[in-house]
């Protein structure tokens, strides 16, 4: 008797698993999976003239391929990633480092003033530096022609990058901070007194004890600046409106789908630069991944 009833229960167990995946799946399907479906299926096709939509295979992928537009954004982006990245997580792993390390008075009060500039959302952030950037009316302008000096270009050709790159990190430093700051927390103390007794001092003990166990946070960091930094958009397209001669509609590979797609009403080969796009993304990913496990392997 005990048998017959055991066995209705650990089915009615098993179902409930799928049960509480379901509604994670259902809107996994509807929100992910069927727009990246369906914007698959545009990129296969063209609007002309006379024919209407039209289908034309891989042709989209291999226009794509040969834009100059989309090539130069592709470039600029991965040069604002060597650029911009490294700065950005050193200082993040200092900030950690700092902090964990217990010699800093007011911790509390300096890590969420580090981390601050995350909650603040990017359009409020770029609409904030673009005003401090404006060469007309900017507080650097200002002091300038007070000083009877010459303005600073913040928003010229030669500059931009970095003035993107300058807001990308104001905004992130604190949320790659956080992680590391973390990691950083489930290390054994015992470690760090037996690299004491060793007779490690502080630099000692950041350099062989801190860093190797920051390898995984590190590495989540950087995937997901890899990430960012090839989705850059919100901060560009808000500087566009002051900078329109140096931003253009293509400055950004994201910034380019946007267009062709909202300005342009080119949906089908807006999707497939935005296809071309995730493989990027895809590629340089997994170039990390792989990168990052030979060197733990060797």
């Amino acid at each position: 008797m005990a048998a017959t009833t055991a066995a209705p229960a650990k089915g009615k167990r098993r179902a409930a698993g799928p049960l509480f995946v379901a509604p994670f799946l259902v809107l996994f399907l509807l929100l992910f999976l069927a727009p990246l479906g369906y914007a698959a299926y545009l990129s296969l096709f063209q609007q002309r003239l006379i024919g209407g939509n039209v289908f034309v295979g891989l042709d989209n992928y291999a226009k794509a391929l040969q834009d100059p537009l989309l090539l130069h954004g592709v470039g600029r982006v991965a040069l604002f990633f060597v650029i911009q990245v490294p700065l950005m997580l050193v200082l993040a792993l200092l900030f950690a480092l700092a902090l964990d390390s217990g010699l800093l008075r007011l911790s509390r009060v300096i890590r969420l003033g580090i981390f601050v500039p995350y909650a603040v959302p990017s359009v409020v952030a770029a609409l904030m530096w673009g005003y401090l950037y404006g060469p007309d009316f900017g507080p650097f302008a200002q002091l300038g022609r007070e000083l009877d000096l010459p303005a600073p270009q913040f928003l010229s050709e030669g500059w931009m990058l970095g003035s993107l790159a300058n807001i990308v990190t104001w905004e992130f430093v604190g949320y790659n901070m956080i992680i590391l700051y973390a990691a950083l927390r489930t290390v054994p103390a015992e470690l760090y007194e037996a690299a004491a007794m060793d007779g490690a001092g502080a630099w000692r003990i950041a350099w062989s004890v801190k860093l190797p166990a920051l390898r995984p946070a590190l590495m989540l960091t950087l995937l997901f600046s890899v990430i960012g930094s090839f989705q850059l958009f919100n901060e560009p397209s808000l500087l566009m409106k002051i900078a329109p001669d140096v931003i253009t509609s293509s400055y950004t590979a994201n910034l380019y789908s946007y267009s062709l797609a909202f300005t342009g009403q080119q949906l089908n080969y807006a999707a497939t630069v935005s296809f071309l796009l995730g493989l990027v993304i895809v590629i340089a990913s997994y170039g990390v991944l792989l990168t990052a496990n030979r060197r733990r392997t060797s």
